[in-house]
């Protein structure tokens, strides 16, 4: 290990790993350690055996849960949108030779105390039960203003500039009511909360442009998910990394950061010292120079059934707006199944997510995890949102965002790009990677 590289990476995140990936791509030498003795930290899907030893370490695994294996349990779930940068990433990359993913069944949002189906287009959206007639009438012209609006012509404008209307004007001009609001803002921009109504509309409608692009590609739903678990993503990025000459260690500490002068040279592990340019590291290496900026509670639960009232779903999205429960931030509901092989036959995992806002988490999941039915077993996680006090641009020690409580992965990209223009000095242009065939990957791993 006593060697110099261009990049030390430090965790296996899916952040920290599409940058390692990216980088060695680019001929840089990377070093990427994590002290797990598995793949994907946070964003690892881990076996039932991993699950318990992280959560229940003095209990032994139920018998009647069947074999460890067969459960690939995501720590923090994400779906990916079909049209999202993530799957361009992907794709770019070339890791999408390494995946299969197949489509979430079914979105829904929770309004007026039950489970609705989400509309999967315009046409669904105006034969909704969710919207009167009148609202209807509406909420076609806000779509056909959207659809209709170029930047580079003035007349489809009316007057907005969708960089400086905020979003709750944008909403009064076309008189759409508090509920189709919600519809529009946290079903389908899936903002976390209500802030978003007096930031600048451009970023909602880029998200609403989003979802409704996802959905056009495979119809349904805008959402894909790997099978095996999100923890396949990290690993096959890992594998890029790999096959162009990076380096990796599992369950490898790190025992400190060797600075000289103030600026990162390296790390020191096991009484080794290897050198780099540059360090890449999660929140948890480098505590001293990260603050909290709230909380996330999850409840991973394993389910014997589909959840009530999603036309016995596969897999499935519930939101569930703020508004609707009561709170300052929605609670998400994620399903996935045997069907992606993430759990044995008729078993169901099932994770609710929000945003913390008391000091007692697990009630503020309550209302997800009613929609549940009977849960067979339960898990509680608790994590900080982390963020890097400094740019890293002066020690050189760059340091990813927490993953928020998103039911999406497109904030891990904009944190990848915004590091890679840190730590190069350039923007990430997503060409494509000139690939390897199969027998020059193996003769690189071997």
């Amino acid at each position: 290990m006593n060697e110099e590289y261009d990049v030390i990476v430090l965790g296996t995140g899916l952040t920290e790993c599409i940058l390692a990936g990216i980088l060695s791509a680019e001929k840089k030498r990377v070093l990427q350690m994590d002290r797990n003795d598995y793949y994907g930290g946070n964003t690892a899907s881990l076996h039932l055996n991993q699950l318990y030893r992280q959560f229940r370490p003095d209990v032994p695994v139920p018998e009647e849960l069947g074999n460890s294996r067969d459960y690939n349990v995501d720590l923090i779930p994400k779906f990916l949108m079909a049209h999202g940068e993530i799957v361009k990433f992907l794709v770019h990359t070339g890791v999408t030779r390494y995946l299969e993913f197949k489509q979430i069944t079914g979105s829904f949002v929770y309004v007026d105390g039950k489970i609705t189906h989400m509309p999967a287009s315009e046409t669904e959206a105006l034969a909704s039960p969710l919207l009167g007639l009148v609202e209807k009438r509406r909420l076609q012209k806000f779509f056909e203003f959207i659809q209709n609006y170029k930047e580079d012509d003035e007349s489809t404008h009316d007057g907005v500039n969708f960089d400086t209307i905020t979003t709750a004007d944008l909403y009064k001009k076309f008189g759409l009511e508090p509920g189709t609001q919600d519809l529009i803002g946290h079903a389908m921009a899936l903002h976390l909360d209500d802030s978003y109504l007096e930031q600048p509309a451009r970023s909602t409608i880029d998200k609403v442009i989003l979802y409704i692009g996802s959905i056009a590609r495979y119809g349904k739903t805008p959402y894909i998910y790997p099978l095996y678990g999100l923890g396949e993503l990290p690993q096959s990025f890992a594998r890029l990394s790999a096959i162009y000459g990076g380096v990796y260690m599992l369950g490898r500490a790190a025992d400190e950061i060797i600075y000289e002068n103030g600026v990162a040279v390296g790390i020191k592990s096991e009484n080794e010292i290897a050198r780099a340019k540059h360090i890449i590291c999660d929140p948890s290496y480098a505590k001293d120079k990260v603050k909290a900026t709230g909380k996330v509670v999850r409840a991973i639960c394993i389910l014997k059934h589909p959840i009530p009232n999603t036309n016995d779903a596969d897999s499935c999205q519930i939101v569930l707006p703020q508004n609707q429960i009561g709170r300052k931030h929605d609670v998400y509901v994620a399903c996935v199944s045997n069907n992606h092989y993430v759990a044995p036959k008729d078993s169901y995992l099932a994770i609710v997510s929000t945003i913390v806002e008391t000091d007692e988490p697990e009630k503020e999941v309550e209302a997800g995890l009613a929609l549940l039915g009977p849960i067979h077993e339960k898990f509680i996680s608790v994590l900080d949102i982390e963020e890097p006090l400094e740019d890293g641009t002066q020690d050189q020690v760059f340091i990813s965002r927490s993953y928020d409580a998103t039911s999406h992965s497109e904030s891990v990209c904009d944190d990848v790009k915004d590091m890679y223009r840190r730590i190069t000095g350039n923007d990430l242009e997503l060409k494509q990677i000139a690939l390897k065939s199969e027998d020059e990957e193996q003769t690189s791993e071997a």
